[in-house]
């Protein structure tokens, strides 16, 4: 199974400039329950997609600078980068086909 890491402000750039696979950031914090819900999902994508896709998160309580440069206003909102550029926004719990479309759409 792919890992999931954690991003902070000092992270994140390096992350989503990944020019091999697109880039997915799950903005969350530990209190929300849609982002609980949202997270064997979204483990179970990034393993079965470890080929073409990597998988952060970011936790607002702690990094909400970084939420507030993204305009993350609800939770979970999950950004998809290629090559650093943001090219999708999912907000909200979706289920694995409607995550793994978005994925590949944008």
């Amino acid at each position: 199974m792919a890992e999931i890491t954690h991003l902070d402000k000092d992270t994140f750039q390096t992350a989503i400039s990944n020019p091999d696979k697109t880039v997915v950031v799950d903005f969350w914090a530990p209190w929300c329950g849609p982002c609980k819900a949202l997270a064997p999902t979204l483990e179970e994508i990034a393993g079965e997609m470890a080929d073409e896709l990597n998988v952060h998160k970011v936790n607002v309580d702690e990094n909400a600078a970084l939420a507030a440069e993204f305009g993350v206003r609800s939770i979970p909102t999950l950004l998809i980068f290629r090559n650093g550029e943001k090219v999708g926004t999912v907000v909200g719990n979706k289920d694995k086909a409607e995550l793994t479309a978005s994925f590949a759409a944008s």
